[in-house]
Parts: C-alpha cells; structure tokens; sequence
C-alpha cells in the first residue's frame, strides 16, 4: 500500500482483500487452470463469487447509489493492484475488463431501459458482456477507420460488420458495439455504440483466437466476430448519434488506470516469485542464485520501475478523480506505455532468474507472458501513446506537428 494515496477506506479493505486472494484464489493456480479454456475454472470461481457477496466486498468499483462503497478511481486502483495479484481475482471481484468498462459506460449514458435491462444483471454478476470495436481490416491505431456500419431503418438499427478482439465476447450476453452510423459527418462524430444482444439473429462468433497457442473460452477469450444484418432496437443506442468517439474516450480513460494498476500487481507478483527463486535456488554448493550481481540488478531495477509506476499511476488516477480525464490526458499517455514496458520488463526478468522453469508451465510466469504481451498493442499502441504525448509536449514550445503535416500534404 502507497501511504501517500492512502485513505481510511483502503487500509480497511486492502488488507481484507488481500487475505482473501491468498487464502481462496492463489490455491487455484494449477497448471490445469491456467493452460485449459477458462470455464473450467470459472465454475469455481463463481463459488468464491458468493464468498465475496457475504464478506460485503462486492460491486467495489461501483458508487454507493448504485450499492458499491462509492470508492473513487485513485482508490480502486490501489485495490486492482492487489486483485491482480492472481490472474483470478478481477473477475471473482466482478470487475474485470470489459465489463467495468462497460458498466461505467451505461451507468453515464445509457438509458433507463438499457440499465434495467443490461446493466442491473450485468452488475449483479448474473451476465456477462463484450466490447466490439477492434476490425482486423483496419489498423487499430485509427479508429475513424471502421467499416462496420449501422443504419437505422425505422425503429430499428441494421449491424454489418467484422470484428475481432472482442473479448470474452464467448458466453457474454450482450456486446457494446462501435459502428459508423453518421457516414457523411467528421470522422470522429461518425460512429456511435449500439448494444446488441448476442442471441440476435446476425450476431456471430466465428472463433475464439489463439494467443500465442491458447485460444481459451468463456471470459478468457479474444473472439472473431461478424454482424451480418443484425436487427436491434434504435433504442438500444447509447448517449446519441456520432457519440461513439466521446464515449470511447469516457471509456478508455479510467480503463487505461485499470489496466496500469492490473499490471503493477503483475509486476510484484513476478518480482516476489524472482526474488524467492534467487533467495533459494543453490547454483553451486553455498551459491545462491541472487548472490550473483546480474541478478541483483535485476532486482533493484525491478523494484525502482514498480515503485515508479505505482507513483505515476495514482498520481494520474487521483487527477482524474479531481479534474476529469480529459484534463490529464497526457499523464494517461504516459502510463499507458510506460507501465506497460515495466510489467513486461519485470516478467521477463523473473523468467530469466527461473531459468528453464520459468518457460514451463509449472510456474505463473509463462502464462503471464503469453497473455500480457498484448498490453503494449491494447488500447493504444505504445507508438501511438508516445507520439501524441510528444506532440502535446511540442506543441507548448511553438511546435504545432500536426499542423506541419498538413501543410505539406
């Protein structure tokens, strides 16, 4: 725990939770439910689910009017970090990406009927849900570029499209699609986000994909999508027309907290596994492993860039909290890339010390490394995040870049 963010709130509850991490999530760590498809363990997990609801520590992100504990952001952050000390612990907690991401959405812009039908379930842990942005004939990195598209015929709204990295969209009960239903307006009021249910005709999974040879199922999973004439309620648009840009931005903001906080409990969590390897594996009689300078640097830098992001990220949280995320955006920029090199950095590093071991899946490491690699590409590439933060930075010196280039074009 940081003392500086510290609060009355997060020294009651960061201990609380923190035993209930070690004593009923890291047991389930086996080699079974970390190599198979998810729902193996989940039936399990939704067990712990109901230990959660009797320890009153359900709904943490949520506001007290919606009967969460009314936690700000600097504060969930520093629970995330403790949640994610086991690849468990977000969805047991149900506050696991996407679907926070989700209730934050409709809890700010969706309609009555949305929320009852949606988003009440989908907060009680009796659903699940899906975000559909990302389109595999289109870069990522410039999302004015979709080619799904939803016209609006009558009541009604018309999906076409293809997606994919809609996780855990298998099994997921509905998804919060981002399409193109305002083709003539400026490319960022173009697209709105649409919720449609997953048993409408036209909605389909093609695959799970396979990370890095673990293609996984249930909330686990990165699916292919296609929407092939879907048919849903006009009334099932979220906030207007060619909002779609304005809510992604809503969404991804404290989103990028989330996942900065995710990864720093990541990060000491494989710190603590290096740290035990190097205390106690002999690499000759007497010799332990972390005797060894190489190592030592390992973990003195290990410690530096955790304790450094740890910093960054409640500082940027706190700064939401009091000013919004727009205001912040470049410390959100700066997180994003910067911690998530950290984590993988510090993943590496613990392989490393683990030696052969640590690319088996006899320890955490490797899972880690299979499915975290991802975080520099996610919701933003790091090439994105810093050319923007540069541009920001410059543009305080007279240097306007954009403004360059559209000169020479």
């Amino acid at each position: 725990m940081e003392p500086i963010f510290a609060t009355e709130r997060t020294r009651t509850l960061i201990p609380r939770i923190r035993e209930f991490v070690l004593n009923e999530l890291v047991p389930l760590e086996t080699t079974d439910h970390l190599t198979g498809n998810f729902s193996k363990v989940a039936q399990i997990l939704d067990q712990k689910r109901e230990l959660v609801r009797k320890a009153g520590l359900w709904g943490l992100q949520h506001s007290e009017a919606e009967g969460g504990l009314g936690l700000s952001l600097c504060e969930f952050g520093q629970v995330s970090e403790v949640l994610a000390w086991t690849p468990f612990g977000h969805y047991t907690f149900n506050c696991q990406a996407p679907d926070i991401g989700n209730m934050e959405l409709m809890h700010k812009y969706a309609s009555e009927d949305i929320k009852n039908r949606f988003l009440e379930p989908l907060k009680e842990g009796h659903i699940r849900s899906c975000f559909s942005m990302t389109e595999p004939e289109f870069a990522g990195s410039n999302p004015t570029q979709l080619g799904t598209t939803a016209v609006r015929d009558g009541n009604e709204y018309i999906i076409n499209g293809h997606k994919w990295f809609t996780s855990s969209a298998d099994g997921a009960a509905f998804a919060v699609v981002m399409a193109v239903t305002n083709p003539d307006a400026a490319p960022h009021k173009r697209a709105s986000m649409i919720v449609v249910p997953t048993d409408t005709p036209g909605f389909e999974l093609v695959r799970n994909i396979s990370i890095m040879g673990d293609p996984s199922d249930h909330w686990g999973s990165h699916a292919e999508v296609r929407y092939t004439d879907a048919r849903v309620p006009a009334d099932n648009l979220i906030g207007g027309e060619g909002m779609g840009f304005l809510l992604a931005q809503e969404r991804l903001g404290p989103g990028r907290i989330h996942h900065c906080m995710r990864w720093i409990g990541i990060a000491e969590r494989c710190f603590d596994l290096m740290c035990r390897r190097a205390a106690t594996r002999e690499i000759e009689p007497g010799v332990m492993l972390g005797e060894k300078q190489f190592i030592q640097g390992f973990i003195a830098e290990s410690r530096a860039e955790i304790d450094a992001s740890r910093l960054m990220v409640l500082r940027t949280a706190r700064n939401i909290d009091e000013q919004g995320a727009a205001a912040v955006r470049n410390e959100i920029s700066t997180i994003k890339f910067f911690v998530a090199n950290m984590m993988l950095r510090v993943v590496d590093r613990a392989i490393q010390v683990h030696g052969a071991l640590g690319v088996t899946d006899d320890v955490l490491l490797g899972w880690y490394y299979r499915h975290e690699r991802g975080a520099r590409i996610y919701d933003g590439a790091d090439e994105v995040h810093k050319t923007a933060l540069a541009r920001s930075i410059l543009k305080n010196y007279g240097l306007d870049t954009r403004k360059k280039v559209a000169e020479r074009v």
